[in-house]
């Protein structure tokens, strides 16, 4: 039987040897701090209370009160010297002088000379005014005595007792004794209240008048964002615009510094109002600080816009309702009014809104268009929402060719007689043929009798600056890029913008980032309706807009890329500029993809039907002058109506579009135009088979050669 062992004291002997000993480190204490200076915190103390914002905001609340009593000493002060001096004319004379205005000068100092006789009058009537005044209190005073006994008599008469003669002279008396009596009881505390009553009477006018810096203003009025337009912010921000002459002449002018403005006009978004600036200051010194002047008016730059108007050394400022200009407008008229119509000849297109918050409808009759910008500013949308509204007049046609490719033009497919969508090279030359063919067309028209009427022709090209670009060339070497004279595109634009207007043939082009390169200077000046949204440069607003429209104010360098989008800047004869201006800032209506595709559902519904050719088919796919040989047959001639028809049932894809202008535009090119025979155009077999026979002996020479 074991036995358990119970051990009842700890166990005594050292720790085994594989058990690591606890080695305890003795780490000694930090030596105290050493004690921060008396002079130290009292240094930190009293900076604390200095810069605490409850000191800040009584320093600035005491010098803020202090200073409205002390100016308001000062208006006061001025104001009674201004009363009764001639001070306030000498100082509207020196501002006329400034501003050159000679004739205002001479009506202040007439009223001046008024003003000093009229004065002079009143002095020497003070001459005489005590003898006057004596007399006048001498003879007051009989006769106050005498109507008071009389009455005294009558009420003795009355009473019959003598003594009430005197009754209401003693009432009188007494009545002047209270009245001393009242004086002096109020006079002592009049005096020791009068000074007080003064100071607040001058601290009222200084509170009004916010007569203190501006750091010593509540917040509530320090914050001058957005701060309402009057003609002293006006004449600040003008002298602080650091244009030397300007400032001297406005520092002479004094307070009648406002002699310079004209009334100020509410105007849409905003206000106008015209400066008329003082001699030896011209109206681009004004223009070329346009940044300095907005942030003087407490505005950013794209909310003051500076304008030359008709009268000479005048500069017309719109200034903005701050953040105004970053709201949206309303949508277009042409969603929202669903019974809207067209009319291209006497109608305008509802394109957007001006500044001033007003319509702005631009006539588009006989007017070739050109709108440019920089990517992605709402350049197709805004030359879109033109081709929209156009398209609700059902004798316009349209030949287009969106060189983006990308569907923004894919609803006008059924509507447009030709649509050709995409970026390559082929696609530029199939525009280009398009736009050869626009051509034809219009010597068409050109040769027809005088007095035909023929319906509108819109050649619309949007991205206009691919084909410029357009390295290819054709079998003759022919650039279809470029600005040669043997640049097809180039040409093709050219004669439409010369002779197209006449009979109604008309080039609209969009383009991107306009350089002389890629916007020659030919075609942009060929535009009459030229448009332009946000630019990088003044040079290339220059481009866009012409050298008139940007030394009369207008500026699309300075609009905000990707914040200003829809906003252009336009010059053209077929909207309302104001006089004097040549160019007019509209903010554009948005139309989205499906708004545009009803629009154009609308269109479409109002014609026939329109089958839309997507390509310009070459005549190397097939043999155009062999098939209307072919069609013709042995018939001496055939009406070109016919040619078409029997051309369509041919080959339909080849020929299912066509019109007139590409039949013409096959045979002028060979040589066998179509001509007029009983009233009616027609095709001779003749001219085609000698243009079939000249062709195959050409070829077969160079064959040989």
């Amino acid at each position: 039987m074991s036995e358990n062992v119970v051990h009842l004291h700890k166990p005594t002997d050292p720790p085994a040897a594989d058990t690591a000993p606890t080695v305890l480190t003795v780490v000694p204490d930090a030596p105290p701090a050493r004690p921060v200076p008396l002079w130290v915190r009292s240094g930190r103390a009293v900076k604390h209370a200095v810069t605490h914002d409850t000191t800040k905001t009584a320093a600035r609340s005491v010098t803020r009160h202090s200073l409205y009593t002390f100016n308001g000493g000062r208006i006061v002060a001025r104001r009674t010297w201004d009363g009764r001096t001639g001070s306030r004319y000498e100082r509207m004379i020196r501002a006329a002088e400034a501003a050159g205005n000679l004739e205002m000068a001479h009506e202040w100092e007439e009223k001046l000379q008024r003003f000093r006789a009229a004065r002079h009058h009143r002095r020497m009537d003070l001459l005489h005014s005590p003898m006057d005044a004596a007399k006048g209190v001498a003879v007051g005073a009989g006769v106050s005595i005498g109507v008071l006994v009389a009455l005294g008599v009558v009420m003795a008469i009355n009473t019959k007792d003598v003594g009430d003669v005197i009754t209401p002279l003693g009432a009188t008396i007494d009545f002047i004794a209270l009245l001393i009596r009242i004086v002096q009881v109020v006079w002592g505390p009049a005096l020791s209240i009068g000074p007080f009553l003064a100071l607040f009477a001058l601290w009222s006018v200084g509170r009004k008048q916010q007569a203190a810096p501006n750091w010593a203003l509540p917040v509530n009025a320090r914050s001058d964002e957005g701060e309402p337009i009057t003609p002293s912010i006006v004449v600040k921000a003008l002298r602080d615009l650091g244009v030397p002459a300007l400032a001297r002449a406005i520092k002479e002018m004094g307070d009648a510094g406002a002699s310079m403005l004209g009334p100020i006009r509410i105007a849409g978004c905003g206000v106008e109002v015209d400066v008329t600036l003082p001699s030896g200051v011209s109206t681009n010194e004004v223009q070329s600080k346009r940044r300095k002047l907005a942030e003087n008016l407490t505005r950013h730059e794209h909310e003051v816009f500076i304008t030359i108007p008709q009268a000479a050394r005048t500069v017309r400022l719109w200034v903005a309702d701050s953040g105004a200009l970053d709201e949206p407008i309303g949508p277009s008229p042409l969603v929202t009014d669903e019974s809207m119509t067209a009319d291209y000849a006497k109608g305008k297109a509802p394109w957007g809104q001006d500044l001033r918050g007003d319509a702005a409808a631009l006539s588009l009759y006989q007017r070739h268009l050109l709108i440019t910008g920089l990517s992605n500013q709402g350049k197709t949308v805004a030359l879109r929402s033109l081709a929209l509204w156009l398209a609700l007049d059902k004798s316009v046609q349209f030949l287009m060719g969106d060189l983006k490719g990308v569907g923004d033009w894919a609803m006008f497919d059924g509507l447009a007689k030709t649509l050709i969508q995409g970026p390559t090279d082929e696609h530029v030359i199939q525009v280009t043929e398009m736009v050869e063919g626009a051509v034809h067309e219009m010597n068409r028209r050109i040769q027809a009798p005088p007095g035909t009427v023929f319906p509108p022709l819109i050649v619309l090209v949007d991205e206009a600056q691919v084909a410029f670009m357009c390295p290819a060339k054709d079998a003759e070497k022919r650039p279809y890029g470029g600005s040669k004279a043997n640049s097809r595109y180039f040409m093709a634009v050219r004669k439409i913008h010369n002779q197209g207007r006449a009979v109604n043939v008309l080039m609209w082009q969009g383009t991107q980032d306009p350089t002389n390169e890629n916007l020659p200077k030919l075609v942009r000046e060929g535009a009459h309706t030229r448009a332009s949204l946000a630019l990088g440069t003044e040079s290339q607003a220059r481009m866009a807009l012409g050298d008139k429209a940007v030394d009369g104010g207008a500026a699309p360098n300075l609009l905000r890329p990707g914040l200003d989008q829809g906003t252009l800047v336009l010059a053209s004869s077929g909207i309302d500029i104001p006089a004097g201006q040549s160019s007019i800032t509209v903010r554009t209506h948005y139309i989205d993809d499906d708004a545009a595709e009803a629009l154009t559902d609308r269109a479409k519904a109002l014609r026939d039907g329109v089958t839309t050719r997507h390509a310009i088919e070459s005549e190397e796919a097939h043999d155009s002058l062999a098939d209307i040989a072919a069609v013709v047959g042995d018939a001496p001639r055939v009406r070109t109506k016919d040619v078409l028809a029997r051309l369509a049932t041919r080959n339909p894809e080849a020929y299912g579009g066509w019109s007139f202008i590409d039949l013409k535009r096959v045979l002028d090119d060979a040589g066998a135009g179509p001509y007029k025979s009983d009233g009616v155009m027609v095709v001779a077999r003749d001219r085609i088979v000698r243009a079939l026979a000249d062709r195959d002996s050409g070829g077969s020479a160079s064959a040989a050669g």
